[in-house]
């Protein structure tokens, strides 16, 4: 398993096609898709950790999202079209707690119309840009822990720590009609995949610095990987994501 710093732009495989250039290895995968809009960790399985990775997409996974208040969009992130526009509500946290409590715990989600999920064996991204209008099922996901790091209006930063299949731009567009408004995600960075964390990672352009001798950096693919550091649950927001004491 190599831990990777994904750089905003980058789809999930090409991050895989420099592992594979570089390891000289086409046995290559990747344990969870990040979108090109996201940065930070992505796992990227090597060899016969290939088939590790149903294990590594169960492992809870930590967000820094960045939710911008006033409009909706097709894609429920800032590259989509507009959809729907609102005033953007108050931001105070006695405004905006009631509607982060509704969406903690085990909660039913609607995942965004352009995802990656299979629908009838094609990905509901291919059919939304084909013009598909889809009604996707609603899923059940957990949120363990979803609090504010800091405000500055119309954006809120949230930490984001819930199970495989959570889809955290679904949380900012259900944040902003909880609030009687509408928001999308406008960014997003992964922190963490259960113990691999992005303050281990390295970018691409490191990885190719360093040649074959980056099999030194591969790690054993096993259980272990799979325990999220309690920190994540118990550490204010802002310590964790480096922006001092949450609101």
């Amino acid at each position: 398993m190599l831990a990777i710093d994904k750089p905003e732009g980058w789809t999930s495989h090409d991050v895989v096609a420099v592992v594979r250039g570089v390891l000289g290895t086409k046995r290559v995968g990747h344990g969870g898709t990040l979108d090109p809009l996201a940065t930070g960790l992505l796992p990227v399985l090597v060899g016969t950790a290939t088939k590790f990775a149903d294990r590594i997409h169960e492992a809870a996974k930590v967000y820094d999202a960045l939710v911008r208040f006033g409009a909706e969009t097709a894609t429920d992130d800032r590259e989509g079209r507009v959809t729907r526009e609102a005033g953007v509500p108050s931001l105070a946290a006695g405004s905006i707690e009631p509607a982060l409590a509704a969406l903690r715990g085990v909660i039913t989600q609607v995942p965004p119309q352009y995802a990656a999920l299979k629908v009838g064996g094609k990905p509901a991204y291919a059919r939304a840009r084909s013009g598909e209008n889809m009604a996707l099922a609603a899923r059940t996901v957990q949120v363990f822990r979803l609090d504010m790091i800091e405000v500055s209006p119309p954006d809120l930063r949230l930490l984001v720590v819930c199970s495989s299949g959570t889809y955290v731009r679904a949380i900012a567009r259900d944040l902003g009609r909880a609030m009687g408004s509408t928001a999308h995600l406008a960014a997003l960075r992964r922190l963490a995949v259960g113990a691999l964390e992005v303050r281990d990672a390295v970018t691409p352009d490191h990885l190719r610095a360093r040649g074959r001798d980056a099999t030194a950096l591969i790690r054993p693919a096993n259980e272990d990987l799979l325990t999220l550091d309690p920190r994540f649950l118990q550490r204010s927001a802002g310590t964790i994501v480096g922006a001092g004491e949450s609101v």
